[in-house]
């Protein structure tokens, strides 16, 4: 029977911020997600218009890069009291598995996590908070050394789950998975890019409970439920997430997901694999119903505004929509679309009924008071 615990939970999402210079290997786990690493280069200033609601990112970015980045499984810094027990993996036991690195937004940040390769093809799931915010994402295979840029093809942020195509991919090994449910006792072992260190770690353990539920504390006061998961004893940290969780045969029966934090003794948690596989199969339909969200990212316009001063730019994105239309810095926008805009606010409303690709037209003010209008051909914006 499920159940659930107040328990401060990271998901293990690797985060570092250099401003305030505090590195990757030392994140207090909560329960944290067990997956990316993001390090962040700015906490507070201009946003980035793109389609969806405006939202504060952590305090990053003026609050304008809708829904944020990494909440709710932005973990906190610090240094954690708890002792890692963990070696590099085997072959056998990195057979699938794949090293995930994006980039936030625009080149701000960068992040880091694991996946599994589920078809020879490049179709690869990991956790939706490993991809969140990402504008570009590179997945490596740590067997050859190749690297892949990929897009995401769909996502569940309930359930935390992500699918992603890797471009240009054939012939790829695929992790073994096995649907059965987990039993308490079972010996496991979790494998993932412990920490962000860009190889592959196993971290031993057994199932101390087979369907467990949690709550993630976020950095806004907020709190989400994660349920139905797989609760171990193996040191699950930050940048394990999106990795295997496997059983004595070497087969995937979850995806890591989140660790408890700030505590000697560590508790990792995983997806079922079951669960993961059934998202990601309808995801692979282009069935949007439920959580699941098909395609990843909004439309974006590739601009910074200033959020203290209209739409003033203080920013172009290099090679974005706005820069080839002949936006520049300094310029004031003052129509998207056709619909007068006044606030980063007024702009991502607009942008938030298009899509990446769609053609709208843009007018703006130039820094010498000449007025312009262009059409643009609208990019595609950080991933939701």
């Amino acid at each position: 029977m499920s159940r659930s615990r107040r328990i401060r939970h990271s998901l293990l999402a690797v985060l570092a911020i250099p401003l305030v210079a505090i590195p990757i290997a030392t994140p207090a786990l909560a329960v944290a997600a067990v997956g990316a690493t993001k390090t962040y280069a700015a906490e507070s200033g201009p946003g980035y218009g793109y389609g969806g609601s405006v939202e504060s990112h952590g305090g990053a970015y003026g609050g304008a890069y809708g829904g944020g980045i990494v909440d709710p499984y932005r973990q906190s810094l610090g240094t954690s009291a708890a002792t890692v027990d963990s070696e590099p993996a085997t072959e056998a036991e990195s057979t699938g598995v794949v090293l995930i690195n994006t980039t936030v937004g625009y080149g701000t940040g960068q992040g880091a996590g694991t996946g599994l390769t589920i078809t020879g093809d490049g179709i690869v799931v990991t956790n939706h908070h490993v991809v969140e915010g990402a504008t570009s994402i590179g997945v490596t295979d740590p067997t050859t050394g190749e690297t892949y840029a990929a897009t995401v093809l769909g996502y569940d942020d309930v359930h935390d789950v992500a699918v992603l195509q890797l471009e240009d991919a054939s012939g790829l090994s695929r992790v073994a998975t096995d649907r059965d449910a987990a039993t308490r006792g079972e010996e496991v072992t979790a494998v993932g890019n412990a920490e962000g260190q860009g190889s592959l770690s196993a971290a031993d353990g057994t199932v101390t409970d087979p369907s467990t539920a949690i709550t993630v504390d976020n950095e806004d006061g907020t709190a989400a439920e994660l349920s139905d998961l797989i609760q171990t004893d193996a040191d699950v940290v930050s940048g394990d997430s999106g990795g295997a969780l496997l059983d004595e045969d070497g087969e995937v029966i979850g995806m890591n997901v989140a660790a408890t934090s700030g505590s000697a003794e560590i508790s990792g948690y995983a997806i079922p694999i079951d669960t993961v596989l059934d998202i990601a199969a309808q995801i692979l339909a282009g069935e949007e119903s439920g959580d699941v969200e098909i395609g990843g990212s909004a439309a974006a316009l590739g601009v910074q505004v200033d959020t203290t001063r209209s739409t003033l730019v203080v920013g172009v994105v290099e090679d974005g929509a706005a820069e080839a239309a002949g936006v520049t810095e300094g310029s004031t926008i003052t129509s998207v679309g056709g619909t007068a805009v006044a606030s980063i606010d007024d702009i991502t409303s607009v942008l938030g009924g298009h899509e990446p690709g769609d053609e709208i037209s843009v007018s703006w003010t130039d820094a010498a008071g000449e007025a312009h209008t262009a059409a643009v051909t609208l990019g595609e914006g950080p991933v939701a």
